[in-house]
């Protein structure tokens, strides 16, 4: 991969996507954004307008299209792992052929999903840190003072031109580890704080006793995986991020909108079974959030 200067795709330029993506437009590497056709059109028009605590108000111009109709260096994908399948339309196999492929999803099982779909790619786990939303299509809001990816797999070269871009990028050798020390903190933050309506203080406060049941059981779970991960180490994590946060499952059940439920949720209690551990606190509360919020667990 010559890195001087890069094509890219981004998959779903929604809050995560459309950063990434004005980022690495900002930094001079080319960028086609794939999304449906109102969004497509305003990217076209108007490009990606960024409001950021962390890189300042900017706007990138992009490339935008329904459908990757050309090879590129490598692909973000940064859809829902709901919309995954139907998003991967967007990505023909035959012509993406041996690109990098970055999923930043939620959960576990949808490597094996890309894998399946685009065979002759680089699938490579990632996980990133951050706070962005797309306020209206092209419009991004950044509200953290931080964006870290974080990559699993030996990607040097690929990872020093995202640092370029301004990502605080970190590489491991161990994609389990790298997706199950996100989960292990993810999904006990997104079943309870949906479960119970609430932001993560009144949790924290109000529901202890059941946030520790879910952090072992889950820690167990992660270690397994991979993760060097303790409920101790969890719950210190816990206890320190602002009482007013709320999970993007919460927010998404008070939208209306599709929840990750089988991704976070489900993707733990599959590993549990498969490597014999009980997880019947988190077995509780993923039923209970299918029934409050009338999705299929």
């Amino acid at each position: 991969m010559n890195t001087s200067k890069l094509t890219l795709a981004v998959l779903g330029p929604g809050g995560v996507g459309g950063l990434i993506a004005a980022l690495l437009a900002r930094a001079e590497h080319r960028v086609i954004c794939l999304a449906g056709d109102r969004t497509a059109d305003v990217l076209r028009r108007d490009g990606l307008r960024v409001d950021s605590e962390q890189y300042g108000a900017f706007t990138a111009a992009v490339e935008a299209d329904t459908r990757l109709r050309e090879p590129v260096d490598a692909v973000f994908v940064t859809v829902k792992q709901t919309a995954l399948d139907e998003a991967l339309d967007r990505v023909p196999a035959d012509v993406l052929g041996a690109a990098v492929v970055v999923p930043l999803l939620n959960g576990v099982d949808h490597l094996a999903v890309l894998r399946r779909r685009l065979p002759s790619a680089q699938i490579v786990a990632g996980t990133i840190r951050v706070e962005a939303t797309r306020t209206a299509p092209g419009r991004i809001a950044h509200t953290s003072p931080f964006t870290q990816l974080e990559l699993g797999a030996p990607v040097v070269e690929f990872a020093e031109v995202l640092r370029q871009a301004g990502l605080d990028v970190s590489v491991r050798d161990n994609e389990s580890a790298v997706l199950w020390d996100k989960l292990a903190f993810l999904a006990p933050f997104a079943l309870l704080t949906t479960r119970h309506r609430a932001d993560v203080g009144t949790v924290r406060s109000g529901h202890r006793a059941e946030l520790l049941a879910v952090l072992d059981e889950v820690a167990a779970v992660a270690r397994a995986g991979g993760a060097p991960v303790t409920a101790e180490g969890l719950l210190s994590l816990f206890d320190r991020i602002p009482e007013t946060m709320k999970s993007s499952m919460q927010r998404d059940a008070e939208a209306g909108l599709p929840l990750e439920l089988d991704a976070i949720g489900g993707a733990v209690l599959r590993a549990g079974a498969a490597h014999g551990f009980a997880t019947p606190a988190t077995a509780r509360l993923v039923a209970e959030v299918a029934q409050s919020t009338g999705r299929v667990a």
